[in-house]
């Protein structure tokens, strides 16, 4: 049911979108005093119950229109995954209200020190373990952003942390305004999101936010390697401090070690996940900004060695009869898909395919040739997918996940791993990466009962 509509008398905040961020951002204005009114196209029973328990707490709620509500507002907070371009923001911009994101509005709420990480692929490992090993340093540190709990309400926590670490998408950075983290970390750049940012060079610029407004105060952690255009971005005044495999990085991995002239003596993260050129690269990311934030790095050993894997991202699944099976259902690009093949422990029976997000399947062909035994190919690109790889490797092109786990199990071959790495997204026969992943366990564990 809609509800009435009558503009508010006085000037309100705008909140465009009930998912996990809108709603966050509701609670955070109304917790403010704020008037708040929330906009949502979407519809059905779950929606509409949040919208009566916010109606409830004081909320106007629209649901099932794209109209903006008639009325003044003095902000809009919009949620991630609403684009730049979408008519109510462009409304909201002619208007002349200013337009932020709901990590922009949980920022200028919060009242501890900031790390955020953004990049491609691989955020979300590196937030938890900069969370672990600043709790190992002797502080009080929670993660979230869009790596759980939006920092809406991570703002909201009582006792108040030393330490949010929060990770930051391309999405949320898009319309963010003032956000300054204390030390921002941009861990990559990889094609990704084209369907919304159109170019890797836009994508990139918008990365670089994350640094624009960045002072003496603040850190700006990247690799080595990034491209002049993020570096040019970068404020002089704030300090850069830079990661990766190269000697001429501030902070690098090599054969299970940290190294950098800043460090009284190496640290290591052999025998952890981390013990690999893929995912060292990570540990010398959380090395570089500790130390450029005056914080002891040691304790990434300890956070290294308890480290729990992060659920669909190279999950061990079962070892069968000597084939392991490996959940990499979070890779989500290509970029992702070779580091998964990059970290397999044997050769690999690769499960590839999905909503493909880039056009150049050329650029993991020399990973794949050198490693992979065979590719099953799934989704609305397997066809595209097939046609690029057949010339150099064993494709086989299947309905559903389910045909390719088995046909992959069929070939597999002791000392081989099956590796579920899709390089692609999952809405085409899935409700998201995490409902693949939970499907191809079932599957696997399936195929154990069967032994």
């Amino acid at each position: 049911m809609m509800p009435d509509t009558h503009p508010p008398s006085e000037q309100a905040a705008l909140v465009l979108g009930l998912g996990s961020s809108g709603e966050a951002a509701v609670e955070l204005l109304l917790g403010q005093g704020r008037q708040v009114v929330a906009l949502d196209a979407g519809s059905g029973a779950s929606l509409e119950a949040k919208a009566s328990a916010l109606r409830d707490k004081g909320c106007r709620v629209v649901v099932g229109s794209r109209n903006v509500p008639e009325g003044n507002f003095d902000v809009c907070v919009v949620s991630p995954g609403i684009p730049e371009t979408e008519a109510c923001v462009v409304e909201m911009r002619r208007r002349g209200v200013p337009v932020i994101s709901e990590l922009e509005l949980g920022w200028r709420a919060c009242r501890s020190r900031i790390l955020a990480v953004t990049g491609s692929n691989g955020k979300s490992t590196l937030v938890k373990l900069c969370r672990d090993a600043l709790r190992q340093a002797g502080f009080t540190a929670v993660a979230g952003g869009n790596f759980g709990t939006p920092l809406s309400k991570l703002v909201c926590q009582n006792p108040v942390p030393d330490w949010m670490v929060v990770e930051v998408s391309s999405f949320q950075l898009e319309t963010v305004d003032r956000f300054v983290p204390d030390v921002g970390i941009l861990l990559n750049v990889n094609p990704n999101h084209l369907d919304r940012h159109e170019t890797l060079e836009r994508y990139t610029n918008i990365k670089a936010r994350l640094f624009r407004q960045m002072d003496h105060r603040h850190v700006a952690v990247v690799p080595e390697s990034i491209s002049e255009g993020v570096t040019a971005a970068i404020p002089e005044k704030c300090r850069l401090v830079t990661f990766g495999l190269c000697p001429g990085a501030s902070f690098r991995y090599e054969e299970g070690l940290i190294l950098g002239s800043a460090l009284d003596q190496p640290v290591s993260v052999v025998g952890t996940l981390f013990d690999n050129e893929v995912m060292g690269i990570t540990a010398a990311a959380c090395v570089a900004a500790l130390t450029g934030l005056g914080i002891s790095p040691y304790g990434v050993t300890a956070a290294a060695q308890a480290f729990e894997r992060l659920p669909h991202r190279m999950q061990p699944v079962a070892d069968i009869r000597g084939v392991t099976f490996v959940n990499d259902s979070k890779a989500t690009n290509l970029a992702a898909l070779s580091a998964g093949v990059r970290m397999a422990s044997g050769p690999v029976r690769l499960i590839a395919g999905g909503l493909l997000k880039e056009k150049d399947l050329d650029s993991i062909k020399k990973i794949l040739v050198n490693k992979v035994r065979g590719v099953y190919i799934i989704g609305k690109y397997s066809g595209v997918m097939a046609s690029a790889w057949q010339d150099t490797l064993s494709c086989t092109v299947c309905a559903d996940l389910n045909e390719a786990v088995h046909r992959a199990w069929s070939d597999a071959k002791s000392g081989e791993v099956i590796l579920l790495s899709p390089g692609c997204a999952s809405f085409d026969q899935f409700r998201g990466f995490e409902d693949r992943g939970e499907q191809f366990l079932k599957i696997v564990q399936d195929i154990q009962k069967g032994e």
